[in-house]
C-alpha cells in the first residue's frame, strides 16, 4: 500500500495576499479555493490548496483564527528552515522569485545535496530553495 503526505498547513494572516505568493512569486497552482465549515470560533473560513505544478504534496492555507494561531504566523518551525522547496532550474526559479520580492537570507551557495538559499514566505516563515540533487 502506498504512502504520501497529501496536504501540510500553513497558518497565514490573509488568504488572498497567501494565494498571491505561492502562485505569482512561486508559480504554484491553486488547486482548490471554496468556502469550508466555520472554524473552532465559528468564524467563517476557505479551503484553500496550493501545490508546485505536478505535485502530489500541497500546502493547505490556512488562516489564523485566534491568537494562539495568530502568535504562530511566520514562526511555525521556530525560527528554522521548515519547508525545502526542489526546483530542476535552481538559476531561473531564483531570478523569478526575486524579481516578484521574495525576501532571501544570504546568497545561494553549493552544498553536496546541490544549491541552495533561504527563504521567507508570505507569514515569514524560512524555506529551503533546493536545485537539483547532485548526488
Amino acid at each position: 500500500m502506498g504512502m504520501y503526505l497529501e496536504h501540510v498547513s500553513l497558518i497565514v494572516e490573509d488568504y488572498d495576499a497567501a494565494i498571491a505568493f505561492f502562485v505569482q512569486a512561486l508559480g504554484f497552482e491553486l488547486v482548490e479555493d471554496s468556502p469550508a465549515v466555520s472554524t473552532v470560533t465559528g468564524a467563517s473560513k476557505r479551503w484553500v490548496l496550493v501545490r508546485p505544478p505536478g505535485a502530489m504534496t500541497g500546502l493547505l492555507l490556512a488562516q489564523a483564527d485566534g491568537g494562539r494561531q495568530v502568535r504562530a504566523i511566520g514562526d511555525q518551525f521556530a525560527g528554522r528552515v521548515g519547508l525545502f522547496l526542489r526546483v530542476d532550474d535552481f538559476a531561473a526559479q531564483y531570478a523569478r522569485m526575486r524579481d516578484a520580492g521574495v525576501v532571501f537570507i544570504g546568497e545561494p551557495r553549493d552544498e553536496l545535496y546541490g544549491q541552495v538559499v533561504v527563504f521567507l514566505d508570505v507569514a515569514g516563515n524560512r524555506w529551503d530553495l533546493l536545485g537539483p540533487d547532485p548526488r
